[in-house]
């Protein structure tokens, strides 16, 4: 392992002055549980690793009117351990049950799991679904994108130097809405997705009729994908598995997955259809009981 200077500020202007200071050979730290490794193993070398665990704006866990701020910092275990979110957020619940095992789970953080960029991550769909917005702070101030906007190309994303995310935001999810997450993952020693997909409805009075629908996809693209024109269709159509298939078929065009040891492009791209419709079906169950 190379070495490397750590700090730890606690306030959110030192953690920038001092990011913005490592002119690009700095790591944030949120959770760890893939950056010390891939420090361990050389894949990264930073001079500096800023763990930013201490800073107050990204510890926030709040749930009120306006809908839920969440701090990149907060543990997984933290927010599938808030009974609001597993009831209103539940595909983000959903998620983050799944992200490695307990010990990661109560260190590892939703923040940092948007920050690593996988075209896999478990925590991203749920994120697009839930129609997140990231709030990312930086020398030039604070700025804000949508959660589909923010990776753009495997382990990359739009975090310019010095900016790191400070919080995600989510709308208040009314009465009759309801969301699910689920992933294919080919054996469970292997816990990285082949497809995973988000689901959020907003049924009307009688549950019977779809108002809204966001699905988000990862791991069948370079980058996880908001599946607008899927979503969109869905709108005034009733909650059946008819439009399911609809909604799965349409899906289904927009993924571009590639050949790998997990699965091939003609599996993903019937799994993304499949786990479509069953994210859907979830969604609409428990939008009915809200």
């Amino acid at each position: 392992m190379k070495d490397f200077e750590y700090e730890a500020p606690v306030s959110l202007a030192t953690a920038i002055e001092q990011i913005a200071a490592g002119n690009g050979s700095v790591k944030v730290l949120a959770g760890g549980t893939d950056l010390i490794d891939h420090i361990r193993t050389g894949r990264l070398t930073p001079s500096l690793v800023v763990d930013v665990k201490k800073i107050p704006e990204l510890n926030v866990l709040e749930i009120n009117s306006d809908g839920l701020r969440l701090g990149a910092s907060v543990s997984c275990a933290s927010v599938y351990g808030n009974e609001d979110i597993c009831r209103d957020y539940s595909a983000l619940s959903d998620s983050c049950h799944i992200i490695g095992g307990i010990q990661i789970q109560n260190r590892a953080s939703v923040g940092g799991n948007l920050c690593n960029s996988g075209p896999a991550a478990d925590s991203i769909p749920s994120l697009i679904a839930l129609d997140a917005t990231c709030v990312i702070a930086g020398p030039q101030g604070t700025r804000e994108i949508a959660a589909e906007d923010f990776c753009t190309a495997p382990g990359k994303n739009v975090l310019e130097s010095g900016e790191l995310l400070v919080e995600l935001v989510m709308p208040a999810r009314p009465a009759k809405s309801g969301s699910h997450y689920l992933r294919f993952i080919p054996r469970n020693e292997m816990d990285i997705a082949v497809v995973g997909v988000g689901a959020s409805v907003m049924l009307d009075e009688t549950g019977e009729t779809i108002q809204s629908a966001r699905i988000g996809i990862g791991a069948a693209a370079p980058t996880p994908l908001f599946a607008k024109e899927a979503s969109e269709l869905l709108t005034g159509l009733p909650a059946n598995e008819e439009s399911f298939a609809k909604a799965a078929a349409a899906a289904q065009e927009i993924v571009t997955p590639i050949d790998d040891m997990r699965g091939t492009v003609e599996f993903r791209t019937h799994v993304t259809g499949v786990l479509t419709k069953r994210a859907l079906h979830v969604a609409v169950e428990r939008a009915r009981k809200s």
